[in-house]
C-alpha cells in the first residue's frame, strides 16, 4: 500500500533530496544559509538508518571513535528547520512527468525540484569468488560491523584488493583488527593518481616498515574458497597466490546513476548525471545533481567531498535564485570544476598531493627531496616563470596548507628551501602574512585568506572555534586548522588586539612564565601558585585539566631545587596528575594498563629477560619489543601493578617512565665493543646518559639515542637529542623526531669529549624544560623559539644569557635526588590503597576488561558497538 505526500503545487514548494551523505548534509546546511527551508518544505529520502555522517574518518572508529562521533548532523538540526528526514528509505523511482519519487516504503512524494546526491558504489572487478562468504566492500559504516564481526570471529588475514585511498583506508582498519594483511594493486606503485613513482616508492617503504605486504603491478585474479563456501585465499595475475580470510574490495567507485538513468535523464558515456555549470541536469530543469554521482560541466566526476560541498553550495544558490529571480544571484552560482588537492593520514602517514602534481604543464620543472630512511618524499613542480604549479609530499606534508595557498604564485623564497626539511637548509619562515588574500585556505569549503581575514576584522571573531563558525573553514578535512589558526592570532595582532597567550582560563602567564615564576619564588604547591598568580576569577578554585598537569610537571623537574615533593603521586601532586601517571602506567584501549620497565641502553642480561618472560607468563601479559629496545608486556589490571612491579623492583628493575612527560629510551648499537665499524662505546653511553636523565619531568616525552659510528644504525638524527660517535669523540644532535611529524636533528656541538657532551646535553634539556611551552616537542620548540638553532647554540654553548651554570646546578639536583617510583609506591601502603578498579569495592576487578587469545598470545575483548537508529523519521509526519 502506498502513500501519497502533498504534491509541490501549494504555496510551499517542496525541494525532494535523494540521498543523505556529507555532500547532502552540506546541501540542506546551504537551503538553511539561505532561508529556503522557511518558504520551501524540505523532504529527504536516506538508503542508510541513519543520518549523514563523515565518511572521509570512516576508519577512526577502528581507533575508538563511534558512529555518533562521526555524525555530521543531530535531531536538532533536522527539526528546527522542519525537514522531513526519512532513514532506510531510499528513492527507487522517479517520474518526472509527474513530477513525483517514490520511495521503497510506498511513499509517494511530489517535488518542484528534485536534488540527486546518490553518491557512488564501490567498484568489485568482475572476478569468480568475488561473492564467497568473506568478501567485503568498504564504503559504510555497516560495512566497518560486518567487516569487524568477520575478522573477530573468523580471520587472521586479510587482503584489500586496491592501493589507492580508499585501499589503503581499509587496508589501514585490517591491520587495527589484528589482521595480517595485504594489499594488491593492479597499478606500478600505490596512490598511483595522488603520487609519482617517487612518492610511491617512499609510502611502499613505509608501509611494508609496518609490517604490511604489499603486491604492485598485478590485479586480482580469482577469488579462492573452501568446501565451506569462505574465502580461504586469492590468485593474482602474476601466476602468484596471497593466503587470506578476508578481502575487502576497495578498488575504486563508480557513479551511483541508476535512479537517472531509469527516469530517462542523461548520463555519461562512463557514468554519472549531466549537468551544466548550475549543477542542473542538461535535460531537465526540475532536477539536479550533486557530489559523486554528477558529471559536471567539464565532463569530470569528482569523488572528494572538497567539489561536492561546491555543487551543493551551486545548487542551493541557484534553486534560491529560481524563486526569487529578481535578486539575479543565478549569476554568480556555477561549477565549472574544483581544485582536486588532499591531504590524507593514511596507514599514519601523511600523503598528499595539490595542483599540478605530476608536472602535466609544458617546460616544468621539479624540485625533489627524499630520504628513504625517513620514509619522507616531497616534490614541487615549478613553471618556466617562477610559480608554484603543484607537488607531492609524502611522510611529511606540515607545509601542505601554506604551499597549496600559493599554487598558481611565485613563492617568496627559493624552491629548494620549501621541501628541505627543517635543520638541512637556510631558516624558512613561510607565515600567513606571506599569502596573498585570494589564497585558498580551506578547499573543502573553498574559504580564502581574505575571507578569514574578514570574520576577524569584520565580523569581531577572535578565537579559530568562532572564525569556523562564521566561514566554516577547518570544518571539513581538518587539514588547515594550523594554518587557520596562525591566520587569526597574526590578523589580531595586526589590528592591535592583545592576544592572550595564557596557559588556559586559570593562568594568564605561558608555561616558560610560570617556570620562571616557580623558580624564582621557591613556590612549591600548585594551589599556592594558583592563589597567588591565577586569574582573578580562578583563585581559590580547584584549576583545569590544562594547568594542574603543566604546573604538576614544572615543579617535579624543579622538586629537588625549590623543597617541593618529588613523588608524583605524593601529597598534592597526585591530584595533578594525568590518568597515565596517576597509576604510573599507560592506560590501553580495553581499560587495561602496559608494563613497561626500564632496559638502559637496550642492554639486558639473561636473568632478567627470564624474570620478564616468567612475569608475563604468570599473569597472562601480552609481550612485544618495542623501537626504544625495551619489552611492554600489556594487559594488566589496576590492581595487578604494584604485584607485578614488586616482582620486577626485587629482580632489579626500575621503572621506564614510559607513562610520563618525560625521558623514555636512549637507544643504542652494538659500538666499537662488538661491531668493526664502530669508533667509540656507544652503548656505555647510552646507559650512562639513560640512568642519568632518568625520571626527568619535561613538557613533552623525550628520546633519544646513541650510534657508534657514521652509519647511525640507532637512528640519533630522529630524536630529541641524539649522539654519533666520531674518531675524535661525539657529534650532538638536538630537536629530531621521528613521529607524526618527522624532522631531521640539528647538528648543535662536534667532536666532544665524554664530559663536553654530558655537559651540553645538561644545559640542553634543562634550557628546553625552561623555555618550552605545554606538550610541545624539542622538534616544535626549537622552530619556534626567537632565532632558532644559533640562539640555543649561543645559550648552552656559549653562555650568551649567563645562565649555564645555574642550568647545569638544576640538573646535578635531580640527578642526586631521583628516586624510582615504583619503588617508593610498592613499599608504602597508603601509596598501594589507590590502586583498585572502585574505590566501594576494592578487591573487584573491572569486568570491562577482558581478552580473546591471539597468535598465541591475547588481545583486548573489544564488544561490537550497537548502534541504534536515531528516531528522526516522526519528523516527516508533521
Amino acid at each position: 500500500m502506498s502513500t501519497t505526500a502533498p504534491v509541490g503545487t501549494g504555496p510551499r514548494p517542496t525541494i525532494v533530496l535523494v540521498g543523505h551523505g556529507m555532500v547532502g548534509q552540506r546541501f540542506l546546511e546551504a537551503l538553511v544559509e539561505r532561508g529556503l527551508t522557511a518558504t520551501h518544505r524540505v523532504v529527504v529520502l536516506c538508503e542508510e538508518p541513519r543520518p549523514a555522517y563523515d565518511r572521509v574518518q570512516l576508519t577512526s572508529y577502528f581507533s575508538g571513535r563511534t558512529p555518533e562521533e562521526l555524525s555530521m548532523t543531530d535531531r536538532g538540526f533536522i527539526e528546527d528547520h522542519g525537514i522531513e528526514l526519512h532513514l532506510g528509505d531510499p528513492a527507487e523511482t522517479v517520474d518526472r512527468a509527474a513530477r513525483k519519487v517514490t520511495a521503497r516504503s510506498g511513499l509517494v512524494v511530489g517535488y518542484d525540484t528534485l536534488v540527486l546526491a546518490t553518491g557512488s558504489f564501490p567498484f568489485v572487478p568482475p572476478v569468480p569468488g568475488k561473492d564467497a562468504e568473506g568478501c567485503f566492500v568498504y564504503r559504510t559504516i555497516e560495512d566497518l560491523l560486518a567487516i569487524e564481526e568477520y575478522a573477530k570471529a573468523r580471520a587472521t588475514t586479510g587482503a584489500v584488493v586496491g592501493g589507492g585511498l580508499l585501499g589503503l583506508e581499509a587496508a589501514g582498519a585490517l591491520k587495527g583488527l589484528g589482521l595480517a594483511t595485504h594489499i594488491v594493486e593492479f597499478a606500478p606503485r600505490l596512490m598511483p593518481v595522488q603520487v609519482d613513482e617517487g612518492g610511491g616508492a617512499a609510502l611502499l617503504r613505509t608501509i611494508e616498515d609496518m609490517g604490511l605486504t604489499v603486491h604492485t603491478g598485478t590485479g586480482t585474479q580469482e577469488v579462492v574458497t573452501g568446501d565451506d563456501g569462505a574465502v580461504t585465499g586469492m590468485k593474482l595475475s602474476d601466476g602468484s597466490t596471497v593466503a587470506t580470510d578476508l578481502v575487502v574490495f576497495s578498488a575504486g567507485v563508480r557513479p551511483r546513476d541508476q535512479l537517472a538513468r531509469d527516469s530517462g535523464l542523461t548520463v555519461g558515456e562512463r557514468g554519472g548525471i549531466s549537468v551544466d555549470e548550475q549543477c542542473r541536469t542538461v535535460c531537465d530543469p526540475h532536477v539536479f545533481a550533486i557530489g559523486e554521482c554528477a558529471l559536471a560541466s567539464d565532463g569530470r566526476v569528482y569523488g572528494l567531498v572538497a567539489p561536492g560541498y561546491e555543487m551543493a553550495q551551486t545548487a542551493a544558490a541557484t534553486i534560491a535564485a529560481d524563486a526569487a529571480p529578481s535578486t539575479g544571484a543565478a549569476v554568480a552560482a556555477s561549477f565549472t570544476g574544483a581544485d582536486l588537492s588532499t591531504k590524507l593520514k593514511l596507514l599514519g602517514v601523511d600523503v598528499a598531493s595539490f595542483g599540478d602534481a605530476h608536472g602535466a604543464a609544458a617546460d616544468c620543472l621539479d624540485v625533489v627531496y627524499s630520504d628513504s630512511r625517513s620514509g619522507t618524499y616531497k616534490k614541487l613542480v615549478i613553471g618556466r616563470g617562477g610559480e608554484l604549479l603543484g607537488g607531492i609530499l609524502v611522510g611529511d606534508a606540515e607545509a601542505y596548507g601554506t604551499l597549496r595557498a600559493f599554487t598558481g604564485s611565485v613563492p617568496p623564497i627559493a624552491p629548494e628551501q620549501l621541501v628541505l626539511p627543517a635543520g638541512a637548509g637556510a631558516p624558512v619562515q613561510l607565515g600567513p602574512s606571506a599569502l596573498p588574500d585570494e589564497a585558498i585556505i580551506c578547499s573543502c569549503h573553498n574559504v580564502t585568506k581574505g575571507t578569514i581575514r574578514g570574520a576577524v576584522t569584520e565580523h569581531s571573531c577572535t578565537t579559530v572555534p568562532e572564525v569556523k563558525k562564521c566561514t566554516k573553514a577547518g570544518t571539513g578535512c581538518g587539514s588547515c586548522v594550523k594554518v587557520l589558526g596562525q591566520l587569526v592570532t597574526s590578523e589580531l595582532e595586526a589590528s592591535g588586539v592583545e592576544v592572550d597567550k595564557g596557559l588556559c582560563g586559570c593562568f594568564s602567564q605561558t608555561r616558560e612564565e610560570l617556570y620562571e615564576i616557580v623558580l624564582a619564588l621557591r613556590i612549591s604547591s600548585y594551589q599556592q601558585l594558583l592563589d597567588r598568580y591565577g586569574r582573578e576569577g580562578a583563585r581559590g578554585g580547584d584549576g583545569c585539566e590544562v594547568c594542574k598537569p603543566t604546573v604538576g610537571s614544572v615543579i617535579a623537574s624543579l622538586a629537588p631545587t625549590i623543597g617541593a615533593e618529588g613523588y608524583v603521586l605524593g601529597g598534592e601532586q597526585a591530584a595533578l596528575q594525568d590518568t597515565n601517571d596517576h597509576f604510573l602506567a599507560n592506560l590501553q584501549k580495553n581499560g587495561s594498563y602496559s608494563i613497561v620497565p626500564r632496559i638502559p641502553g637496550g642492554e639486558i642480561t639473561p636473568e632478567k629477560l627470564i624474570v620478564i618472560g616468567e612475569v608475563a607468563r604468570d599473569f597472562g601479559l601480552y609481550t612485544k619489543i618495542t623501537g626504544g629496545q625495551r619489552i611492554d608486556m600489556f594487559g594488566a589490571r589496576v590492581e595487578q601493578l604494584p604485584v607485578i612491579w614488586t616482582r620486577l623492583v626485587d629482580a632489579g628493575f626500575e621503572s621506564g617512565h614510559a607513562y610520563g612527560k618525560s625521558l623514555r629510551t636512549v637507544k643504542s648499537c652494538v659500538g666499537q665493543t662488538w661491531c668493526r665499524y664502530g669508533v667509540q662505546d656507544s652503548v656505555r653511553m647510552a646507559i650512562d646518559l639513560e640512568l642519568r636523565y632518568r625520571g626527568l619531568r619535561s613538557p613533552h616525552k623525550l628520546k633519544s639515542a646513541v650510534s657508534g659510528c657514521a652509519r647511525e644504525c640507532a637512528e640519533a638524527q630522529s630524536k630529541d637529542f641524539g649522539i654519533i660517535a666520531t674518531a675524535g669523540g661525539w657529534n650532538l644532535y638536538v630537536g629530531g623526531n621521528g613521529g607524526a611529524t618527522p624532522r631531521h636533528a640539528d647538528l648543535l656541538a662536534q667532536d666532544l669529549s665524554d664530559a663536553g657532551l654530558i655537559r651540553l646535553i645538561d644545559r640542553f634539556l634543562m634550557f628546553y624544560i625552561r623555555t618550552a611551552d605545554r606538550l610541545e616537542r624539542t622538534s616544535t620548540w626549537l622552530e619556534r623559539i626567537d632565532g632558532g638553532l644559533d640562539h640555543v647554540r649561543d645559550v648552552v654553548v656559549d653562555d650568551s644569557l649567563g645562565i649555564c651554570e645555574e642550568l647545569e646546578s638544576l640538573m646535578a639536583a635531580h640527578v642526586a635526588n631521583y628516586r624510582d617510583e615504583w619503588a617508593e609506591t610498592i613499599n608504602d601502603p597508603e601509596k598501594l590503597s589507590r590502586f583498585v578498579s572502585f574505590v566501594n569495592a576494592p578487591d573487584t576487578p573491572d569486568p570491562v576488561v577482558g581478552f580473546v587469545p591471539e597468535r598465541d598470545q591475547i588481545k583486548p575483548d573489544l564488544p561490537l558497538l550497537t548502534i541504534g537508529t536515531r528516531p528522526l523519521e516522526g519528523s516527516a509526519q508533521r
